[in-house]
């Protein structure tokens, strides 16, 4: 840990890490200053005038003695002598600190570290050691010593190349294919940053690779006028080819191509004349004028999925742009979704996630289009119909599709298949050995053969006898023999279908612990389609370390697979679907499935409380429901240092299946508390879709059973979601809203839920300022406080005072509405949600912005857009983007639009119809006031158009209003009708200046 702390406020650490208080100003000054030019000697006279400038008092050098004696007192504070490290001299002071000592320098090493990386291209490294130094900063650099003349050329010197290491960074980010990571950080970074090209260039770069290719040549165009404006000069030679290359569709770099394929089976055997058919169509000699689609079919076990990802790995090289696979899971009870499917696949190649449309058919299109000339292999696994099929095929030749399954797909057009029978006894004698990997098999070659055929052929049941022997080197090739004829005499309904997987799956649970056969059993009982290591200490009844051997000995068996590590650094492991089926089977057998789904579902609810609060998000009252919860401690030993975030990311496809298996268990109180706690997760990922749907699954599942809490609970999440973030337009939202926010709150009046009452309260009361029911608002608001109050719902109580300061600010209280303000930001803060300190920041923006204080309101707008960037809150930000720009445009900025336009194509990006027509609206009075009229009116026909859809009145009345002084001379009777409308609904909205702008220019028109 650094004692010397410059990269932010001045701060200095003793080892223990305690922070050692560094004195007045002046002492702090000379500290730093002595910091900074550390090594080197720093002359008397200098510090007197860093310290003092003109005004040297005569008492400056015995003050100076002081500040020394100071600074020695906190150094012996760092480490005991550390006082001997500042060397006095006739001349002045010098003060030697180590490399490690301080963070600046430990920055510049570190920023000079990553710079040979890259030159090197250890891209990984670079990355690796740039952020290293990057997360040094906390802050600008020595903010409350910023005035002080004498620090100018260091902050110069470090913001520079704090800056230059971020573009190095960001370098090696483009070369190891993260664009779609880097788009929103490059868009942050320019509007900081406007002048620097290299930053520019990046941006370019990272939205052509992920398709953004119109965004990107607006881009330019933005960067053009920027430098002509400030510095009246043209872009660099650089950019204007990399432009060129843009707009003439001349790729630069492509985006790293997706490699999803999971790893090819190291003792694959046999197959050769399948393997030969597949890889003729697989790879062609010249490509196809179609799409291809192959399919592999067979029995359960046969090896379809061993099969398909082999000539996959093979033909990988003829598939440049890419590798996309699946496990449909067609064989258990609960298929993927294609829709499901296509997001992922869309992520894969590129697309962010909250950019990834809702609509299964817009996917579906996208991703058609995505694939659009480009040469993909598409691998289907494990499908259950044509139907789950369909939406996942590419649209034109150039991609195959190889799908597998234990039917054939006959409605699948133009497939080609492939029947998979068992090996014969020569492969499946040769699959043993390889497995085994020892002279067992080779010296007892007709003992294996014998193996071979109580196996069946079967792939599957040879790998699982082949794990038993390689377990335990001691036994000998006969003596497995022995064991399958005598302990399992079921081997002769090896014929029987499905049996034959049950008897070879039999052999290896057999040969488990007691304690591992009984894991294998519980962790099979939960419908998630892999998991990571933990669940295992929470069903097995054993310590922590023997849960984790036990886990390993799964493995090791072959009755589990790892397939990979997740976003919180774990390995996660899977069953095959038939592996899970013989399990559960024997759990159920054991009697032993009831309390392992309680478990299981117990504690991915424990720990999904325990991190949701470390997710910004709606601050809604947290319902917790009666749902057994199990000892966690040691779980959360095992899972310490991982982030909230991190552990999401991680868990989120497991949470929803477990919701999905609550549901469909009639386990209400844990499928809407699952639920709830996802829901800031959802908001923050822009992963709207998955949340509709969970709240939807458990909102009929309430339902079914009669539970009016989680019905409550699930629909309050979809009612705000459904507003904000919706294309239904068959009511107008605010209208909608309001309808499903009563009824919510009575449902939770009905169960004394009062913080469930108060979040409701809150969303009626913005419904009722929007359809101009002031009134009628600041009482439900009120009420909401009251109730919030009651159930210590801080949250809450900072949503009522938010809702009450906009009631009152639409009705024209600016006064009241800042009180209420100051009142929501207290609150905010004190929960210490990002979310909610962020959102209050907006409004205070928008309330001086109204008032004409624009000062007042940029720094507002600012503080809360460094929040929401900080938690790369992309709502948040996005409508603080436009609040900014209705700033700078009552100023007359000339970046107005520019910020406008950003936070447009943001809205449209993420589908925020709200923001979307409020940006529009900012573009259309620039227009306007710019003297271009008939531009004007295309930017607010838009606008006009979605207000209508929103139902908030007095925007769609100002939208009206901005839009008939467009049509002013353009059209006088349109401009007429549109005045007359505006001036109607600023009167229903209860804004008496708006009513009377707009018909002062109705009776221009007379």
């Amino acid at each position: 840990m650094t004692a010397f702390r410059l990269l932010g406020s001045f701060e200095v650490r003793a080892a223990d890490g305690s922070e050692i208080a560094v004195g007045r100003r002046k002492q702090r000054a000379l500290l730093a200053l002595l910091l900074l030019r550390a090594g080197s000697l720093v002359r008397s006279d200098e510090i007197v005038d860093a310290l003092w400038g003109d005004q040297v008092p005569s008492s400056a050098r015995a003050n100076l003695h002081s500040y020394v004696f100071g600074v020695r007192r906190v150094l012996e504070q760092v480490a005991p002598g550390g006082a001997s490290r500042l060397v006095t001299s006739a001349a002045g002071y010098r003060l030697d600190v180590a490399d490690g000592d301080c963070d600046a320098r430990v920055f510049e090493n570190l920023a000079a570290d990553g710079r040979r990386a890259l030159e090197h291209k250890r891209h990984a490294d670079a990355v690796q050691v740039l952020s290293q130094g990057l997360a040094l900063w906390r802050g600008p650099l020595l903010p409350d010593l910023a005035d002080s003349p004498w620090i100018a050329p260091h902050v110069t010197r470090l913001t520079e190349t704090r800056l230059a290491a971020i573009e190095d960074r960001n370098e090696a980010r483009l070369a190891l294919g993260d664009h779609a990571g880097l788009v929103g950080e490059l868009a942050a970074a320019i509007a900081e940053h406007q002048l620097r090209e290299r930053l520019w260039g990046q941006y370019l770069r990272a939205l052509r690779a992920t398709g953004a290719r119109a965004q990107a040549l607006a881009a330019y165009e933005t960067l053009r006028g920027v430098l002509a404006a400030e510095l009246g000069i043209e872009p660099s030679p650089e950019l204007q080819e990399l432009y060129r290359s843009i707009r003439d569709d001349v790729p630069e770099a492509a985006p790293r191509p997706p490699a999803l394929l999971p790893p090819a089976v190291p003792d694959f055997t046999g197959r050769a004349r399948e393997v030969r058919r597949l890889r003729k169509v697989l790879t062609p000699h010249t490509p196809p004028a179609g799409l291809a689609v192959l399919g592999i079919t067979g029995m359960a076990g046969v090896g379809k999925t061993t099969l398909a990802v082999h000539v996959a790995h093979a033909a990988a090289p003829t598939y440049p742009d890419g590798q996309l696979y699946v496990n449909l899971a067609g064989a258990g009870p609960d298929p993927v979704a294609p829709a499901d499917v296509l997001g992922r696949f869309l992520r894969a190649l590129g697309v962010p996630s909250p950019a990834v449309p809702t609509d299964p058919d817009e996917r579906a299109e996208l991703y058609r289009t995505l694939l659009m000339g480009r040469r993909v292999l598409v691998v289907l696994d494990n499908a259950a119909t044509e139907a789950q099929v369909r939406p996942l095929l590419p649209g034109a030749a150039g991609c195959t599709v190889l799908v597998t399954s234990r039917v054939r797909l006959s409605g699948l057009e133009g497939a080609r298949w492939t029947e998979l029978d068992v090996l014969d006894a020569e492969d499946g004698v040769r699959l043993l050995a390889r497995i085994v990997d020892d002279a067992r098999v080779d010296d007892h070659n007709d003992d294996a053969a014998d193996v071979v055929g109580l196996c069946g052929g079967l792939p599957l049941a040879v790998r699982i006898a082949g794990a038993r022997l390689t377990a335990r080197p001691r036994w000998t090739v006969s003596h497995l023999g022995e064991l399958l004829r005598d302990e399992n005499r079921r081997l002769d309904r090896l014929d029987a279908g499905d049996l034959q997987i049950r008897a070879s799956l039999a052999l290896s649970d057999d040969g488990l612990r007691p304690s591992a056969q009984a894991l294998f059993r519980r962790l099979s009982v939960l419908d998630v389609p892999d998991f990571a290591g933990w669940p295992a200490i929470v069903l097995s009844d054993e310590k922590p370390e023997r849960a984790a051997r036990d886990l390993d000995e799964l493995v090791d068996a072959h009755v589990l697979s790892v397939v990979g590590t997740d976003a919180a650094g774990q390995t996660r492991y899977r069953f095959h679907d038939l592996v899970r089926l013989y399990a559960r089977d024997r759990a159920t057998e054991a009697a032993d499935d009831e309390e392992a789904l309680r478990r299981g579902l117990g504690a991915w609810l424990a720990l999904a409380a325990l991190y949701e609060p470390g997710i910004p998000g709606p601050t809604w009252d947290q319902i917790e429901s009666r749902a057994f919860r199990p000892d966690i401690r040691d779980v959360r030993c095992e899972l310490s240092g991982v982030a909230a975030v991190d552990w999401f990311d991680a868990e989120q496809v497991a949470l929803r299946s477990l919701v999905r298996q609550a549901c469909a268990t009639g386990r209400t109180e844990v499928a809407f508390d699952l639920a709830q706690r996802c829901e800031k997760y959802f908001d923050l990922r822009g992963m709207y879709a998955e949340w509709e749907a969970t709240n939807s699954l458990v909102v009929d599942a309430c339902r079914a059973v009669g539970d009016r809490t989680g019905e409550a609970v699930a629909r309050r999440g979809l009612t705000d979601l459904t507003t904000w973030i919706t294309d239904d337009q068959s009511t107008e939202a605010m209208t909608r809203q309001n309808a499903e926010a009563t009824s919510v709150q009575e449902m939770f009046r009905e169960v004394g839920e009062y913080g469930g009452m108060a979040d409701a309260g809150v969303m009626r009361s913005w419904a009722l300022t929007a359809t101009g029911r002031h009134a009628e608002a600041i009482d439900a608001a009120r009420e909401s406080l009251t109730w919030a109050a009651s159930a210590a719902h801080v949250g809450g109580e900072s949503r009522a005072h938010l809702a009450l300061a906009v009631a009152a600010g639409e009705s024209g209280d600016l006064g009241v509405a800042l009180e209420h303000l100051n009142l929501a930001l207290e609150r905010a803060r004190t929960l210490g949600n990002p979310r909610g300190e962020a959102t209050v920041l907006q409004f205070f923006g928008i309330g001086f912005g109204r008032a004409g204080l624009l000062d007042e309101a940029e720094g507002y707008l600012i503080e809360s857009l460094e929040i929401s960037r900080r938690h790369r809150d992309l709502y948040a930000e996005t409508l603080t983007m436009i609040c900014l720009a209705r700033v700078r445009m009552q100023r007359g900025d000339a970046d107005a639009s520019a910020a406008a336009q950003e936070a447009l194509a943001t809205a449209r990006e993420y589908n925020m119809p709200h923001h979307v027509a409020d940006a529009l609206g900012i573009l259309g009075e620039i227009a306007l006031g710019a003297g271009r009229p008939e531009e004007a009116v295309g930017y607010l026909r838009e606008s006009v158009a979605l207000w209508r859809t929103r139902g908030w009145l007095r925007f769609l009345a100002g939208a009206l209003v901005l839009l008939g002084r467009a049509l002013l001379p353009v059209d006088r009777a349109e401009a007429f009708s549109v005045l007359r409308e505006g001036a109607s609904l600023f009167d229903q909205a209860g804004d008496d200046a708006g009513a009377s702008e707009a018909r002062g220019l109705l009776e221009g028109l007379l």
